[in-house]
């Protein structure tokens, strides 16, 4: 094709192959995976970048259009969140501004740590995939989950019934949030499963205790099934641990966490 009149050298076909090409290129190379993530919040992008650092194959899947979990938001909406000076590690290393607080915490900008966050999973290898749902787990002959069901966010939120495709995983990251759902997910649909907690069912989080929610998050950071391993909130719900609010170092040392079981469990299958 010539150039047009102002110049261009292109038409809307470029753009659209473009589009289409590059994320279907980017797609079938992440439907089988060491790691699956599920939920792109602060503990699924600091288990994922870790994962990705070690050079494991790893994809994060997220049913909105915006990563970043419940950090946006702050505290009810002031864009600030506060953060243990244990956990100021695992945001300096990403380039996070923080501000000295009190009582051994330091204040970030929300909106910084999310994007940075992202960033710099991305550039550790790790894919983020908006607007894909995982709806369900694959399982394997002796009920292991070995990855993810997914589909467009777009189609439950619109009633239609599509058949979703299907993601093979060395391990999944339950990284979900309040809800829990694939803990959940795992609980009422494989046959024979049972969550390993200390109740018949998974209970959802307790009311509000901020330190204890947190000294407690990171120990509840494991893997519950075989193949599944929750992190974040949904290891407190998983567990009846309290809930914490706005202060998210729990949240990043048991991403951190969540990696480092997913890394042994990886390295027993090599």
């Amino acid at each position: 094709m010539g150039f047009d009149g102002n110049g261009f050298a292109w038409d809307e076909l470029t753009i659209t192959r473009g589009i289409v090409q590059s994320f279907m290129d980017d797609f079938l190379d992440s439907i089988d995976l060491d790691a699956a993530v599920v939920g792109a919040g602060p503990s699924g992008l600091t288990a994922a970048r870790l994962l990705a650092g070690e050079g494991h194959r790893v994809a994060v899947f997220e049913r909105n259009l915006h990563i970043g979990g419940g950090i946006w938001g702050g505290g009810m909406l002031f864009p600030r969140i506060v953060i243990e000076e244990e956990a100021a590690p695992l945001m300096e290393e990403v380039g996070i501004k923080l501000r000295e607080w009190e009582n051994g915490t330091v204040i970030a900008d929300a909106v910084e740590s999310a994007t940075k966050m992202t960033a710099a999973a991305i550039d550790a290898g790790a894919r983020i995939m908006v607007g894909i749902e995982a709806e369900d787990v694959v399982v394997d002959d002796d009920n292991r989950v070995r990855g993810v069901v997914i589909n467009w966010g777009a189609v439950p939120a619109a009633g239609l019934h599509v058949d979703p495709l299907a993601v093979h995983a060395k391990i999944v990251l339950d990284g979900t949030g309040h809800p829990c759902e694939l803990s959940r997910l795992v609980e009422m649909r494989v046959p024979g499963a049972c969550i390993d907690s200390d109740f018949d069912c998974i209970p959802g989080e307790a009311s509000m205790n901020a330190a204890a929610g947190e000294s407690s998050l990171v120990e509840n950071t494991r893997e519950i099934y075989p193949g599944l391993i929750v992190t974040g909130m949904a290891a407190s719900a998983v567990t009846k641990s309290y809930r914490m609010g706005a202060i998210f170092g729990g949240m990043l040392m048991s991403g951190q966490r969540a990696a480092e079981v997913a890394s042994g469990i990886l390295a027993d299958m090599s």
